[in-house]
């Protein structure tokens, strides 16, 4: 199916929000994901199906000073 992650194209199988992090071997603790302008609360990442034509926004928390 294909979907948009941060505007780019990618063509995934089916699958949740929280097996797309793990794929992209990225922390789910340390990230805010926004499906079709909605933000995923952190308990549905496991439970959240991507389905075609979903935009999503994965952004990283940074911290500095």
């Amino acid at each position: 199916m294909e979907v948009q992650i941060n505007g780019e194209p990618r063509t995934l199988e089916p699958m949740t929000v929280g097996e797309l992090l793990r794929s992209l071997d990225l922390d789910p603790a340390r990230l805010a994901v926004e499906r079709n302008r909605d933000i995923v609360p952190k308990g549905e990442y496991e439970t959240t199906l991507l389905a075609p034509g979903d935009k999503l926004e994965i952004v990283r928390f940074v911290g500095g000073g």
